[in-house]
């Protein structure tokens, strides 16, 4: 599976201007993918006035994208400050090239910012596939908290083989620099905990609050490596190729999913 990770600066509250500059950055992936990841609220930079500038859920932004995955003949994710039923979200959209879509509300509102007093939270996970790959898309805050990411464990009958839930775990952010040790250390962590690929998706550049955003985007595989090359503070496009027997095999030979930990989420 080929994934595009795009970094870049994003235009403060301003929705139009991004998805033209975001048109700008798709045309220049001239490499066939199958998954394109955008940043966190990549409309607006991480606006705490969803008064100004949520929209609904069928608004501009989901036709916008809808077009894009047609036009690329891929799967595109980000999120999208959104108003429904009178409540706002941090929402995730997972949209197919045939025009179909799944959502996902953030789970964990970053109270710092008071993002808790102006959004709704989730309460459900989502796992998508994309051919043979299962994939996990969460948002931002969510990577500090491990039982949330957590990927399940069910062995077969004998208890000598089985299945993890997801292959791909996927986070899209607006990460500020000051905290990017954490960004960077927890992607990692993140990775070799849960035996699969992380793909960290984070903006670069100043937002309208003056929180510098470094990037530090990466593609991970389940030993915890770095096989991404997308640069800190560089806008950039990059395609990653996953290699599902790479997971495969790795998982044969160290199968610590059959000594991982049964737990229910509540």
């Amino acid at each position: 599976m080929k994934v595009s990770i795009i970094q870049t600066h994003l235009h403060w509250e301003n929705p139009e201007k991004n998805r033209e500059h975001f048109s700008v950055l798709l045309e220049s992936l001239t490499e066939q993918s199958d998954l394109i990841v955008l940043p966190e609220m990549f409309t607006t930079g991480f606006s705490m006035k969803p008064e100004k500038i949520a929209e609904k859920t069928n608004g501009p932004t989901l036709a916008w994208l809808k077009q894009k995955a047609m036009e690329k003949k891929a799967v595109i994710t980000g999120s999208v400050a959104v108003e429904d039923s009178g409540k706002y979200y941090n929402r995730l959209f997972w949209v197919r090239p045939d025009g179909e879509f799944d959502t996902y509300d953030k789970r964990h509102l970053f109270r710092l910012a008071k993002e808790d007093e102006h959004y709704t939270a989730g309460t459900k996970k989502i796992i998508e596939k994309i051919g043979n790959w299962n994939i996990c898309p969460l948002i931002c805050y969510d990577l500090r908290f491990p039982i949330w990411s957590r990927n399940s464990f069910t062995a077969n009958n004998d208890e000598s083989q089985g299945k993890w839930q997801y292959d791909v775990l996927v986070y899209v952010a607006n990460w500020p620099e000051v905290r990017s040790h954490a960004w960077k250390s927890l992607l990692v962590a993140r990775a070799i905990e849960n035996q699969c690929y992380v793909v960290g998706l984070n903006r670069i550049g100043k937002d309208g609050n003056e929180y510098n955003h470094t990037g530090d985007s990466v593609v991970i595989n389940p030993r915890g490596e770095i096989i991404s090359r997308t640069k800190a503070n560089e806008e950039s496009v990059e395609t990653i190729s996953l290699d599902k027997n790479y997971l495969t095999d790795f998982i044969k030979i160290f199968p610590v999913g059959l000594d991982a930990d049964r737990f229910e989420l509540r």
